[in-house]
């Protein structure tokens, strides 16, 4: 379990190695804000998302825990809100959302209503547990960097070390230690590798129902197109895409393609005005200075996290 004082621990630790109070950990010359600052890597997050839930312990702290699905775009504001202010915001409101996070994660516990893959009935969960919290962690390195990699030029060998050890930074803001985590890319790669294929990583049926509910759509407005189904399915391994149920056509495979073909084409084209993610903007406008947001910034942190700025709620 990652205690309290283990994650202090590991927030001193960042504090020491952050880029600096205004740029918060990570800051402008980062891998981190190159990649995470890309509107695009949200084509990522079903897969993320499915990934985290077919570990049993992730699968059953959503079906009970959650206010997925009675509010989820709500919960989609308050994911991406911690997160951005983790990546983007000021150093002391990074620290301060990865302490309401510990907080949030101490009350998500209970014990698993099945038996399934290593686990057995009855067994206890609990959301700051290591290994749980390593792979959830692993899901959103290895996804962005995939979705990346799939739409804009890939990173090089030694773009990959770097992200990987500034991902390694990242991890301490869920109290993780280096003794906790893969020493490079290749052991990193090692891991995501044999957690796939691990019976850690067990389709349970709360999975496939949370699964089921939200790529349906709680509402017709909500349901995710064909295509970004088809696609969060298709990077997934076989035994786990076969666990969830999706049967995929010829169709839905053309769907995915179309969608990436299309998006590869257009995406560079965009101004960076609109490509950016909103907190990224926010970020540097911080850095230059300016105390008002353009409206621009303040529609797209609305389309984001749900309010116009990242950082005003967390300084006051």
């Amino acid at each position: 379990m990652v205690s309290e004082r283990d994650l202090e621990a590991a927030l001193e630790s960042v504090r020491d190695r952050a880029a600096g109070a205004a740029e918060g950990i990570f800051g402008p010359a980062s891998i981190t804000w190159q990649i995470d600052r890309e509107a695009v890597i949200f084509l990522g997050a079903g897969r993320a998302l499915l990934l985290q839930l077919a570990h049993p312990w992730v699968a059953a702290a959503v079906a009970e825990h959650s206010r997925t699905f009675a509010d989820p775009i709500g919960r989609f504001h308050r994911t991406f809100d911690v997160v951005f202010t983790m990546v983007f915001g000021s150093l002391d409101n990074a620290l301060v959302a990865a302490r309401h996070l510990h907080h949030r994660h101490t009350a998500i516990v209970g014990c698993l209503s099945e038996a399934i893959g290593p686990y057995a009935n009855g067994s206890p969960y609990r959301a700051n547990e290591v290994a749980a919290l390593r792979w959830v962690h692993a899901t959103l390195v290895d996804t962005a960097l995939i979705v990346h990699d799939l739409i804009l030029p890939p990173l090089s060998v030694e773009e990959r070390e770097r992200y990987w050890a500034e991902s390694r930074l990242f991890a301490a803001l869920f109290g993780l230690t280096s003794a906790d985590l893969p020493t490079d890319w290749d052991s990193f790669a090692t891991y995501t590798a044999a957690m796939m294929q691990s019976d850690t990583l067990s389709v349970s049926t709360a999975a496939r129902e949370v699964a089921s509910q939200i790529f349906a759509g709680g509402r017709p407005w909500l349901r995710p197109p064909r295509w970004y189904r088809a696609l969060s399915a298709q990077l997934l391994p076989d035994r786990l895409r076969t666990g969830f149920g999706f049967v995929l056509d010829e169709g839905d495979r053309k769907a995915a393609e179309r969608a990436l073909a299309w998006t590869r084409r257009l995406y560079p084209k965009i101004p960076t005005r609109l490509r950016y993610v909103g907190p990224y903007q926010e970020a540097q406008a911080r850095l230059q200075g300016k105390l008002q947001l353009g409206w621009a910034t303040r529609c797209l942190n609305r389309a984001w996290i749900g309010r116009p700025q990242l950082d005003h709620r967390r300084s006051r």
